[in-house]
């Protein structure tokens, strides 16, 4: 994006809350980072080769200003831009151009080990230490600090909150260590196995097994069929502290690296401290030549069936062909516009023969250049049922038709508004990116070997496209013939039983005759005067108040209307031409019934997707086209709610629709029996992996068997009619009372005065008048409820959790409980996964509903092997012990709380961590009360209150335990 000045407001904000946690002023951009003694070069300059802008060579776009770009003379190269979002915050990423397609058969999985090994310790950093190192400056690890490795590169990743000068030197000076001198020593390695191994074992394997059937089916003869980043046990078993030196310094060296960082720090300053520590950095040894990757196969067999019970019937079919290196030039793009337009064309065809409830629950269309191996168009296809045969030959008639007969130039016009609309929000949207976006944007650029450039650009491009009519019917049919020509047609098909001769039968489909149906249905023009009116006069203001316990300068402002509907408006141009809206009504979870299943679970699939009044999705599509207008469905714990994100521009049509939908919502019964169909293909993977089992009934037994929580049986989806899902929704749609949030950029005039013409002139509506059903905690068991899976006989998961609270007036302790949470899972990493390599992802969470009557819980989760679930339980019950008997250090308080506080800060840059905190507080001001204490909740916290809250509900006598293990382990 362009770099455009930030207006004073979002710093105002940022100020405030970084002075109130920490009582000093924010740290802001432009400080002069000084120098650091005794470098490689006292100049660090003299390391830069140049500052031509690199990414653009060959390229006729005009590149991004914003970036400042430069080389060292070791070949490294590093793009550097300013941004303030959030505030305070950079964003660094630094890109090996080596991933698993870079290994050799002996080092499979050597790439992600590298990246494991360098995070464990490096040059500058002792083992296990740069969590803490971090920590300390504020980060949290896993979100703020991380890494990935795919098949074509590996990304360290940082975002440093509050980024002083210090702050900054310091963590490029890691990060230099981390990549060109990890500690790769036979103690580290032999430390770190066992975790890559833990996370091998963890992925879900149905899943796995079906992504390596595809790649094996549509790259095979090429390296990408059998190159997973994860690697295997064979290679990482064998693995020694020589082989795995050996690869990272064939592949590690600067001519292979790339610095990329954006943030809230003037580029002058950083481009010296990249020179300083990354300009003295030398490879060992030759540079290797890169690896071959590659080309299509047409010899290769054309099609293969695999067998997986836990996974839905579903056909992948692709048209391979060679992928080449292009330029990255502007008619390059608007050649790729013109195909993006084709295929949307043909997925919005797919699309309305599946609502309209066609052989397939849904079918999709892409373009996409895998790993550089491979140009390729693929189509995915979820059939109804398990009969795939007429799936993929509805589906084949759809792109036939395409190819036959031009698309109408309605239908292309179509599809340029959605694109119009895209484009244009990034412009108007740019102010409001945030810097860890460009800085993985550009990271992206690179490895696809294209260019990112500024969002007026784009649109540039895009409008050039238009004026020079690239987009018309005879183009758009050449399109659409092109994209499906290539090298060979492959296919897999995924059963979930045994067919022998399904691959013969998928063979001879990929090439049958079929007729080509007919062009869709045209659809008519829509505009929003057919929406159904809401029903009643535009309300009057009852009451006004601005709501002032977070200073004067934030515009929030609190209303009542006639009709018993209240809004929340909060105007501010934080994030320009954007505007979030959120209308609540009825009672959410609390008002459904707590001992019988209902229907609510198809509302998210089928409720929206219902239509309004008379009017169908596709109208709704149409009526919304071009236009920047949403309409989402949710059930929260004490609201059912309706939500979009829209612009200044299209704000009054966003609350015509959304007044609509309560007044007269469509009930279209397709899509109900879509919901039903896509629950039914899903449910055999519910049972396939102990997540699957964790997703599915977790909810509910942790609630007590409440049946407003976890996933439906088969027998209730089954049961599932669209007369049934009316039943239980017309009512709710019309309950009581409703609460309208109105955050960004908007009057608060014009808000007030649109919503009161819209929500406002709904019919009055009632509270419910029955107290909500309880939420119960399950009673303490002195040994785990014990569920199984159908999956891998090594997969276990375990979980224990307490019982602790709910509602507005424990926030205090709820705010403790999450800080105890962060450090109790801090714990749990290190000693379950860090020492013994026993699990990948431990994790400990706090949940504290405020609008429910109960179901407050800290809970923590582990996935190991079946022998390792008492270890598990071992470890979780001896750190709830510590931390009730002893208070933590001055630094685990420091540790937890600095990056907390930092998340805060950055979130709080932004409308929808208010939405959020303020959500319901237009019926509650406590929720207000309780937003204004946050900071001082959190700032303030001792190690003597985190230790009286451990003692109030870590109680070893209330603790819940469960475990879900492989069938053959429970028997």
């Amino acid at each position: 994006m362009l770099l455009f000045s930030r207006t004073m407001r979002p710093l105002i904000v940022y100020g405030l809350i970084a002075s109130l946690v920490t009582g000093v002023a924010p740290t802001l951009a432009g400080q002069t980072v000084p120098a650091a003694p005794g470098t490689a070069a006292d100049s660090p300059e003299s390391a830069i080769a140049s500052r031509d802008a690199w990414l653009y060579k060959g390229s006729d776009i005009a590149p991004d200003p914003a970036w400042h770009f430069g080389t060292l003379k070791n070949g490294l190269r590093y793009a550097v831009r300013k941004n303030g979002v959030p505030p305070g915050q950079i964003s660094v990423r630094v890109r090996i151009d080596a991933g698993s397609l870079y290994e050799q058969d002996s080092e499979r999985g050597f790439a992600h080990l590298i990246e494991h090994l360098s995070f464990r310790g490096s040059k500058y950093v002792p083992d296990g230490e740069a969590k803490r190192i971090w920590q300390r400056m504020g980060t949290t690890f896993g979100s703020d600090t991380n890494a990935q490795t795919t098949t074509t590169q590996t990304v360290f990743k940082l975002d440093l909150p509050s980024a002083t000068p210090a702050g900054i030197d310091e963590s490029l000076k890691i990060m230099s260590g981390m990549v060109s001198a990890p500690n790769i020593t036979p103690e580290a390695l032999n430390a770190e196995r066992p975790a890559v191994l833990a996370e091998q074992r963890e992925q879900p394997g149905a899943q796995v097994r079906f992504l390596n059937a595809l790649n094996a089916t549509l790259f095979a003869g090429q390296p990408l069929a059998d190159r997973s980043p994860i690697g295997n046990i064979k290679t990482l078993e064998a693995a020694t502290a020589d082989s795995v030196r050996a690869f990272h310094d064939r592949w590690y060296r600067p001519s292979r690296v790339l610095v990329s960082i954006a943030g809230d720090a003037d580029p002058a300053t950083i481009e010296p401290i990249i020179a300083k520590y990354f300009g003295g950095w030398q490879g060992i040894g030759p540079a290797p030549a890169d690896p071959d990757f590659g080309t299509p196969d047409a010899k290769q067999p054309t099609a293969a069936t695999i067998v997986e019970p836990s996974l839905p019937t579903r056909i992948t079919l692709a048209v391979v062909r060679p992928w080449h290196f292009n330029n990255d030039t502007i008619l390059f793009n608007q050649a790729r516009l013109v195909d993006q337009v084709a295929l949307a064309v043909i997925n919005r065809r797919l699309e309305a023969r599946a609502r309209a409830g066609g052989s397939y629950i849904a079918a999709q269309a892409a373009l996409d250049d895998p790993s550089r191996s491979a140009n390729v168009t693929i189509v995915s296809i979820l059939p109804v049922g398990n009969d795939w045969e007429a799936a993929l030959r509805d589906v084949r008639s759809v792109i036939a038709a395409a190819q036959a007969r031009a698309p109408s130039q309605a239908e292309i016009d179509r599809e340029l508004a959605d694109l119009e609309v895209s484009f244009r929000t990034s412009v108007d949207t740019a102010r409001a990116e945030a810097g860890s976006k460009q800085a993985d944007d550009m990271v992206q650029a690179l490895d696809i070997r294209e260019t990112t450039t500024a969002p007026d650009t784009i649109l540039k491009v895009y409008h050039d496209a238009l004026a020079k009519k690239m987009f018309n019917p005879a183009a758009e049919l050449a399109s659409t013939k092109r994209v499906f020509e290539g090298t060979a047609t492959r296919a897999l098909l995924s059963l979930q039983t045994p067919d022998d001769g399904a691959t013969a039968k998928l063979t001879t489909a990929l090439t049958a005759k079929v007729s080509a149906v007919g062009r869709a249905r045209a659809q008519g023009a829509v505009s929003f005067a057919k929406l159904p009116a809401p029903g009643g006069k535009p309300a009057t203001i009852v009451s006004r108040e601005k709501v002032t316990r977070f200073g004067a300068d934030m515009d929030l402002t609190s209303v009542a209307y006639s009709n018993g509907a209240k809004l929340m408006v909060y105007s501010t141009n934080a994030e320009d031409n954007r505007i979030y809206v959120r209308v609540r009504f009825g009672g959410g979870y609390n008002a459904l019934p707590a001992d019988k299943a209902t229907p609510a679970w198809a509302a998210e699939m089928a409720l929206v997707e219902g239509g309004i009044g008379k009017l169908r999705q596709g109208d709704l599509d149409q009526m919304t086209a071009g236009r920047r207008i949403g309409l989402d469905f949710d059930i929260e714990d004490d609201a059912f709610s309706l939500s979009g994100q829209t612009s200044p521009a299209d704000f009054a049509d966003q609350m015509k629709l959304l007044a609509a939908e309560l007044a007269a919502p469509g009930w279209d019964p397709n899509p109900v029996l879509r919901a039903k169909s896509v629950a039914l293909a899903g449910y055999a993977g519910l049972g396939a992996s102990p997540g699957g089992v964790l997703s599915r009934d977790l909810e509910r037994l942790l609630r007590d068997g409440d049946q407003r929580w976890g996933s439906p049986s088969r027998a209730q989806i089954e049961a599932l009619t669209p007369q049934s899902f009316r039943a239980l929704w017309e009512p709710l749609m019309k309950s009581g009372p409703i609460e309208v949030q109105v955050f960004g950029d908007v009057p608060a005039d014009l808000a007030i005065a649109t919503v009161g013409k819209t929500i406002g002139a709904l019919p009055p509506r009632a509270a419910a008048a029955a107290s909500p059903p309880p939420v119960r905690f399950p009673a303490h068991n002195a040994a785990p409820v014990v569920l199984t899976h159908d999956g891998p006989e090594n997969q276990a998961a375990a979980v224990i959790a307490w019982p602790t609270g709910s509602g507005v007036e424990g926030l205090t302790d709820s705010r403790r409980l999450d800080v105890l949470a962060s450090i109790f899972s801090d714990r749990l990493f290190d000693q379950l996964r860090s020492q013994a390599g026993a699990s990948y992802s431990p994790n400990v969470s706090s949940t504290w509903p405020i609008g429910l009557p109960g179901g407050g819980r800290m809970i923590a989760v582990g996935q190991v092997t079946p022998e390792n679930v008492p270890l598990f339980f071992r470890l979780s019950r001896s750190i709830a012990a510590d931390l009730v008997a002893n208070p933590i250090s001055d630094d685990e308080l420091k540790r937890t709380i600095g990056p907390m506080m930092q998340s805060i800060m950055r979130q709080s840059t932004g409308n929808q961590f208010w939405m959020l905190q303020l959500t319901g507080a237009s019926y509650d001001p406590r929720r207000i009360d309780a937003l204004a204490r946050l900071y001082h909740d959190v700032s303030t916290m001792t190690a003597a209150d985190l230790q009286a809250t451990a003692r109030k509900y870590l109680r070893p006598e209330a603790d819940w335990t469960m475990d879900v293990v492989p069938k053959a382990a429970a028997k």
